[in-house]
């Protein structure tokens, strides 16, 4: 098994290192905006409630949704300023994902330059003399070319899910957060008009 995947990796030739950043990228960008992207950190569920039933807000500190509360407190006549702000933290939350689209889309062309990068190499191996190849030679080789593919698609499909997965997420929060941006304004507005 581990000779089979050496194997896979060494149809690749150089282009394995390209792959390999491009997978390590992957992981590290869905592994990281999972984490950046649960519910305790955007919009733990006692604050959403407390916005809702319109009570006081305790708790929550450092997430996305207290942060916003925080900065619509301080601009508290400022509706539009608060709506940028909330579009300024969504656009926090996507940091990172387009890049799971670019690697979707790159690593399988990388995949089959190092394919074709092989076969070139395979069928340079052809003899002169009889113009045919060497049979187990050439089969093996075009099996290591193909790797070079396979690994590139390895590495695309977890990006594809894992990009749509997250972006899905994103826009979720997006919609609840425009429900709940209303709650904060008109809660604002009421403390302006008691107030003055």
């Amino acid at each position: 098994m581990v000779l089979a995947v050496i194997d896979i990796f060494s149809g690749a030739d150089f282009l394995i290192y390209p792959l390999g950043l491009c997978s390590v990228l992957m992981v590290y960008i869905i592994c990281e905006r999972s984490y950046a992207l649960r519910k305790n950190a955007v919009m733990p569920q006692d604050v959403v409630d407390a916005i809702v039933d319109g009570k006081p807000i305790t708790g929550g500190r450092h997430t996305v949704l207290s942060r916003i509360i925080e900065f619509s407190e301080k601009h508290p006549t400022d509706p539009s300023a608060v709506k940028a702000y909330a579009r300024l933290q969504l656009n926090r939350m996507e940091r990172g994902i387009p890049y799971l689209d670019v690697i979707y889309v790159v690593v399988p062309m990388i995949g089959l330059t190092g394919t074709v990068w092989s076969l070139l190499r395979v069928f340079s191996a052809i003899s002169s003399e009889t113009g045919l190849p060497d049979p187990v030679k050439f089969t093996s080789g075009v099996a290591l070319a193909l790797s070079a593919t396979l690994t590139g698609l390895c590495i695309a499909i977890p990006s594809l899910v894992g990009g749509g997965y997250l972006q899905r997420r994103v826009e979720n929060y997006a919609a609840q957060l425009d429900v709940l941006l209303e709650r904060i304004l008109a809660r604002n507005a009421d403390k302006t008009d008691s107030h003055s």
